[in-house]
């Protein structure tokens, strides 16, 4: 097993998940509805009685596990996270510990039930997001963040919410999810602020989860899943999002096994308003972008109240579905190159193939530096055409039209026009 610093030896292998490094988050709830951001309860103060409404009609009737499936599946991806249950403590599964759930709703179906085999049948890997947060439960303690922290009547009942019974319901609902839906292949937790401090409330970390029995139940129930580091142990695959580093994440010499976890426009949750949409183009460059720094992408989608993936999405997803089919070489199964890649240009590697992103199209040649005598053979990889290339030459005689190759370099030649994808790859064979 690969050595990661947040990774520690005694936790299960975590190859499949750098061998294919492409995923789809789903974010789905109650707050779908409200159609205009997935903390909309506490941004804008909602009351239980008001939020109730939600619940009352949740019903998304066009649901259907085959085709979200479908989609996900086209777009390339090979593993989901999907929400079990977000801040507002909404359950979409039949859970046992609590009333607020899916099956309560006009729905009456369990989300999580039809989608999981699903997955599983088209050889997709299995991820289950789960707050740790609460806005619901009667015993998750009022802090900053929750929704009635300015109501005199909610704060004094911090008083009497006893932090041990969420911790126990905490754990429940996580044995449920753990147990009842065959294998998991990863836990995503959210999320831990022990550093926030409003005076008169503190942030939550481990200490107040229980994050340490929230582990080991975890590898118990299922010894080969993979854990993201939201519990507060300082540990666990690392997952900053709406953020794209700019370089491999190194930590005490080591690698940081991360995961880039990006929104399409800038919202989670589904958004009728939110026009702020990455194009496509956008969001294979961050695709790429990430895996060239070895890293995981995370891509998410929030379908709408009726159970659909926004047309805009379906869009992006098919787009960005179509270039993958034709590029999956240069992502599954690649990482980061030693060599330094030719500007606006990135490179991944997969062994003695090197893929070469281009971000702009130049005109005819593009230089490779340090690849001089190690290049066996180059082709765009959406059509397999070659391409030509060639080294320094000290018998070149060089005219008052041409300029020398640096010796040390390799040099593209390419067709003039760009080849009609979101961003070209050419496939370089190093020699052995």
């Amino acid at each position: 097993m690969k050595t990661y610093a947040n990774w520690p030896e005694t936790y299960p292998d975590p190859a499949w998940f750098r061998e294919d490094p492409f995923g789809l988050f789903i974010h789905f709830g109650l707050y779908t509805m409200g159609a205009r951001h997935e903390w909309f309860m506490t941004t804008e103060k909602v009351s239980p009685e008001d939020y109730q409404k939600y619940f009352d009609h949740f019903n998304p009737d066009l649901f259907d596990a085959a085709e979200w499936v479908a989609v996900a599946k086209a777009t390339g991806v090979k593993y989901v996270v999907i929400t079990t249950k977000h801040h507002e403590g909404f359950a979409l599964w039949d859970t046992q510990l609590s009333t607020y759930k899916i099956t309560n709703t006009p729905f009456q179906r369990d989300l999580i039930a039809e989608l999981v085999p699903k997955l599983r049948e088209a050889g997709i890997k299995v991820g289950f997001y789960h707050s740790v947060i609460d806005w619901h439960h009667p015993e998750f303690p009022i802090d900053g963040l929750h929704p009635q922290r300015e109501v005199p009547q909610y704060i004094a009942s911090n008083d009497t919410r006893e932090i041990k019974k969420y911790q126990d319901y905490l754990a429940g609902q996580v044995t449920e999810l753990l147990t009842n839906y065959g294998k998991i292949d990863y836990i995503w937790f959210d999320f831990s602020y022990s550093h926030r401090d409003w005076e008169w409330s503190k942030g939550k970390g481990a200490k107040d989860w229980d994050s340490q029995r929230l582990e080991e139940l975890c590898f118990t129930l299922q010894p080969e899943i993979l854990i993201n580091d939201r519990l507060d142990l300082n540990r666990g695959i690392s997952t900053p999002e709406q953020y794209q580093p700019n370089q491999p994440l190194i930590k005490e010499n080591l690698p940081v096994l991360w995961e880039a976890c990006q929104t399409m426009n800038g919202t989670w949750g589904y958004d009728r308003d939110n026009l702020a949409w990455k194009s496509s183009e956008m969001l294979v460059k961050m695709l790429i972008e990430t895996i060239s720094l070895d890293g995981n992408f995370l891509m998410n989608i929030g379908p709408n109240g009726r159970g659909l993936i926004d047309p805009i999405a379906l869009t992006r997803l098919a787009e960005i579905g179509a270039w993958f089919k034709l590029h999956q070489r240069g992502i599954s199964h690649c990482g980061a190159s030693a060599f330094e890649a030719p500007t606006d240009c990135r490179y991944t590697q997969n062994g003695n193939r090197l893929y070469l992103h281009l971000f702009s199209w130049p005109y005819q040649h593009i230089h490779l530096k340090g690849l001089a005598d190690k290049i066996a053979y180059a082709q765009l990889l959406n059509d397999g055409s070659e391409i030509f290339f060639r080294s320094f030459d000290p018998d070149e005689v060089i005219t008052s039209t041409e300029t020398a190759i640096n010796p040390a370099d390799s040099l593209l030649i390419l067709p003039t026009k760009k080849p009609d994808v979101l961003v070209p790859v050419i496939e370089i064979f190093l020699k052995d």
